[in-house]
């Protein structure tokens, strides 16, 4: 475990045992991306009150979790998206589930597009974008590249089966590069965003981000 995920870990057991000061890293570091997440659920003028009730959670409940940095990112989205819920569910409004899981489960693709995808989708333009796509997609994108959790872990916290969201996410990246396609003022969005965290013990160079962000425009 290198880099940031060693990092969030220790930052985490410390929170555990009380360190104020290991809370907030642990706050900046999985808050952006959690929040950018609820705002794919409840939109952006709620996602920030939705977000500060699933912080009380994670705050109140922390002791109980156990696990390493993986592990934490998952376990405080799936209490965002609990938060989210019931606050759909107080204003009277559902989110708009685009398609049916069961067709997705026997579909999964051929390669993970989100694991090859960019990591920070967090530009306004983009995150706007993302919350066009049908709920189901939208989400796995989110989870998969933003949030940055694994296909099982991402499963879990929708309930849902990895291939159904690696099916899911897939074709939420191919839609994505069509509505970029569509609008010739977004078409450096995805250009300007970072890579996607490469698989551990794999280095990183700027030839395999060049050959990683081509590949993934061609895949969707």
């Amino acid at each position: 475990m290198l880099g940031e995920d060693a990092e969030l870990t220790a930052a985490v057991l410390a929170a555990q045992d009380g360190d104020e000061s290991a809370f907030r890293t642990v706050y900046r570091s999985v808050h952006p991306r959690l929040l950018g997440y609820v705002r794919t659920l409840v939109g952006d003028p709620d996602a920030e009150d939705v977000a500060s009730e699933a912080w009380l959670q994670i705050a109140r409940d922390l002791g109980r979790f156990s696990g390493d940095a993986d592990r934490f990112r998952g376990w405080a989205a799936r209490i965002a998206r609990n938060r989210a819920l019931d606050h759909i569910r107080m204003r009277g409004r559902r989110p708009a589930i685009g398609g049916d899981e069961t067709e997705l489960t026997g579909k999964a693709a051929e390669s993970d597009t989100a694991g090859e995808a960019m990591e920070a989708l967090a530009t306004d333009g983009t995150l706007s974008l993302i919350a066009r796509l049908p709920q189901d997609q939208a989400e796995a994108v989110v989870l998969r590249v933003v949030v940055g959790l694994d296909a099982k872990t991402a499963a879990e916290t929708l309930g849902k089966r990895p291939g159904a969201v690696r099916t899911a996410a897939h074709r939420g990246l191919k839609r994505l590069a069509e509505l970029l396609g569509d609008d010739p003022e977004s078409t450096g969005v995805l250009d300007a965003l970072p890579p996607q965290r490469e698989p551990r013990g794999r280095a990183v160079t700027s030839a395999s981000v060049t050959h990683m962000r081509a590949r993934t425009q061609k895949d969707v």
